[in-house]
């Protein structure tokens, strides 16, 4: 098992930043992706970027040229930089794990809400 805690979630103006981080711990060894989805009111859960062990990314198309996604392999951490919010970004964001054996962790997600 791997249990996730993520932090940095807030209020933020349009066209402000944030840092989402998450921290992993358990069965570490065991995780080949990490990454965020996020959920905004009456939507599906939608990805927003991920990447693997060996530091590959992928990113969802709303996001791609504002967000960046990074890792800390000693650290068992991922985070999620946000630049040049929009209205449009406001949804709670949920940290994952993908393990090598294909099972997935989920955190207990955080509400970035991006509004005047």
């Amino acid at each position: 098992q791997v249990q996730l805690v993520e932090s940095g979630g807030g209020l933020v103006q349009p066209g402000g930043s944030l840092r989402l981080s998450c921290a992993a711990s358990g069965s570490i060894f065991s995780i080949n992706v990490m990454g965020w989805f996020r959920q905004a009111p009456g939507k599906q859960r939608e990805l927003v970027a991920n990447i693997n062990r060996s530091g590959i990314t992928n990113y969802g198309d709303s996001v791609k040229g504002r967000f960046t996604i990074s890792r800390d392999n000693d650290k068992n951490m991922v985070y999620l930089q946000m630049n040049s919010l929009k209205s449009e970004d406001t949804a709670v964001y949920y940290c994952y794990v993908l393990r090598f054996g294909g099972q997935d962790s989920w955190g207990q997600g955080t509400q970035v809400t991006v509004s005047s």
